[in-house]
């Protein structure tokens, strides 16, 4: 007789009928992937029993590819072809990834960046599908089953384009992915959930490529995150660079191959490819050593049979660095503004990210909150362990107490292009997501049946200091006077970050819509500056933004005019004319001037010398309504 499992309704299913679901941390360095198995998360291991898989992709002479350990191993005979660091040029462009100063020869593409290997040219997104798909392997091995999906985690201040490269990426490796997650709101999750957390929370994530702050209020299972901040061009392979540059300065070495990994003419000697990456792999080790010692030997041994070996000392690696862990304070300061908290009102600190076990990062934060942060979740693993607590609850595999919502925002606003190159912003920046907004536009110019959107992305008030997202047309719109058109956008983000627009004009119901997909991201430095320039900014923002609007109403006035001119000249008398002609030609003039008072006193001028001219006008539209009608005809 076969006996039947009955469980309670919002208990976890049965065994049998569990969805197996994972989270992974896709790093710049390394990358894990976590399950929670018997009601408890924890890093999956390979059968080496290693949690932390490199992220780190060889092309073998045979085609083989390998990932991992067995390819960190091959990058300093083979920099050309072992690609690490890959997820600092997710959604880039080629101009941004030169900047790096990495071995690599590359290909601009529509897109994104490729990397040239004698596999051929890879992009960013088929090399991280490579590191997933060994994650991919690995989780269904431990867990025994075919994944139903992975919450992946990305920066909070990665672009829409990095988020769908990534997206893109876990596609290419056979995953499901149930939402992207900001690294600082996975850690959140930990913390809160196995520390039982309540208040207010900020986690600071200095990664290998990257660095994030976000404050988030913790109550009663609810996570929300208030504000978010980061620097997408700072991480921990920015510390083990500046050793390189200390080592190259020490020793007169100058690399000889292309590009230049430095960027300065330094006087002596040549360092090659292989060189340099073998230079990189021991200042990231020297880094590690000093977090433990207070001194350590550089010692590298180079292809021409010599060799660097240099003392380097704790306190002068900190003075190499300082200005980078500056950085990141400046960031959390900027980050506690938008969230209106003092460093005081931080009921607690957490530390994410290998690269936050350097003292003087510690130091650094513990002296601007006034007391040490928590770090007693393995930084490297508490981001993974997060995820796979969200990845539990999407898969449904919820127990009694798992009641909790995510509350996550985007970290840049969004926004449409207007006359004058102005930026109306429709979602602004640490908006809650998912988020759905919208705004009534209308056309600038008479019989106008198409028109133009552009999609937009940054806190800047005019467009060509922002970031060029999308740009689609509405067509179809009737043919109506200048501004009777009501025509309303909509934008909607979702749970990943990932934004689509809508244009419906009302009375026709004629639509469009666009997924934006940009063809790369923000820069580095754009996406790094972007916030900074627009507080540095704002005085020369507002006096652009009131010449631009005070220049669109000139426009406007002076085209209504001409075409009044054009319908109904005759209700003027010649010396009439003149004068609206004279009052037409110096608005005009003073329009291609940068004073915007004297624009102002144009349009004003104008509009109360034409002011008979409209009451003529409104008088024969009038008659001509009411001509040949009766009086018990008119409503």
């Amino acid at each position: 007789m076969a006996l039947l499992q009955i469980s309670e309704p919002g208990m976890s299913p049965e065994p049998h009928q569990r969805r197996l679901a994972v989270g992974i941390d896709l790093g710049t360095t390394n990358s894990l992937v976590a399950a929670v198995r018997s009601s408890l998360p924890e890093v999956l291991e390979d059968e080496h029993r290693h949690a932390l898989l490199p992220s780190v992709v060889a092309y073998g002479n045979d085609e083989r590819i390998t990932v991992g350990a067995e390819a960190a191993a091959r990058a300093i005979a083979d920099p050309h072809n072992t690609i690490v660091s890959v997820k600092r040029f997710m959604g880039r462009g080629i101009d941004d990834a030169r900047r790096h100063r990495t071995a690599y020869r590359f290909t601009d593409a529509p897109g994104m960046v490729r990397i040239q290997t004698r596999a051929g040219d890879k992009s960013p997104v088929e090399v991280s599908s490579e590191i997933l798909k060994v994650l991919r392997r690995r989780a269904e091995m431990s867990l025994g089953g075919e994944l139903y999906g992975a919450v992946i985690t990305v920066p909070a201040y990665f672009d829409d384009a990095q988020r769908q490269a990534t997206k893109d990426a876990a596609r290419l490796a056979g995953i499901e992915v149930l939402r992207l997650l900001n690294e600082p709101t996975a850690a959140a999750i930990a913390y809160g959930l196995d520390n039982g957390t309540e208040g207010r929370v900020v986690v600071f994530d200095l990664g290998g490529g990257t660095f994030d702050v976000s404050v988030l209020h913790l109550s009663r299972g609810v996570f929300e995150v208030v504000a978010t901040g980061g620097d997408s061009a700072l991480g921990g392979d920015d510390f083990d660079r500046r050793i390189v540059e200390w080592a190259l300065r020490e020793t007169g070495l100058v690399q000889a191959a292309e590009p230049d990994p430095i960027g300065s003419a330094l006087s002596a000697g040549s360092l090659s490819a292989a060189d340099l990456r073998a230079m990189t792999v021991e200042a990231r080790r020297a880094k590690e050593a000093l977090s433990d010692s207070t001194l350590t030997t550089f010692s590298c041994p180079l292809s021409d049979s010599s060799a660097v070996r240099l003392p380097l000392a704790r306190e002068r690696f900190d003075a190499i660095t300082a200005d980078l862990v500056s950085r990141t304070i400046t960031v959390v300061r900027r980050t506690l503004r938008d969230a209106r908290i003092d460093a005081t009102d931080a009921g607690s600190v957490v530390l994410v990210g290998g690269a936050t076990r350097m003292p003087a990062t510690r130091a650094a934060v513990a002296s601007f909150f006034g007391r040490p942060a928590l770090s007693n979740i393995d930084p490297d693993r508490v981001v993974a362990i997060g995820a796979a607590m969200q990845a539990n609850l999407l898969a449904g595999n919820r127990r009694e107490g798992d009641d909790w919502l995510l509350l996550d925002v985007i970290p840049l606003s969004l926004g449409l292009e207007t006359m004058g190159g102005l930026v109306e912003k429709i979602v602004p920046r640490n908006s809650t997501i998912p988020v759905a907004r919208a705004q009534e536009f209308t056309t600038f110019r008479d019989g106008q049946t198409a028109l133009a959107i552009h999609v937009v992305q940054g806190e800047r008030e005019l467009v060509s200091d922002c970031r060029s997202l999308a740009r689609f047309e509405l067509r179809g719109i009737p043919p109506m006077s200048a501004g009777a058109a009501r025509i309303r956008v909509s934008f909607q983000v979702d749970a990943d970050g990932l934004l689509s627009v809508t244009a419906c004009e009302q009375s026709s119901g004629v639509k469009a819509s666009v997924a934006v997909r940009p063809s790369y991201g923000l820069s580095d430095d754009e996406i790094a500056n972007m916030l900074q320039q627009s507080f540095s900014s704002a005085s020369a923002d507002r006096d652009a933004r009131a010449l631009r609007e005070q220049q669109v109403e000139a426009d406007r006035l002076y085209e209504a005019t001409r075409s009044a001119l054009d319908v109904d000249a005759d209700l003027l008398t010649e010396s009439e004319r003149a004068v609206v002609e004279s009052l037409l030609a110096r608005l005009r003039e003073t329009r291609l001037g940068t004073d915007t008072d004297a624009i102002r006193h144009a349009v004003d001028a104008l509009a109360r010398g034409t002011e008979h001219f409209a009451s003529r006008r409104m008088d024969r539209a009038i008659s001509k309504a009411l001509a040949g009608r009766r009086i018990d005809q008119i409503d």
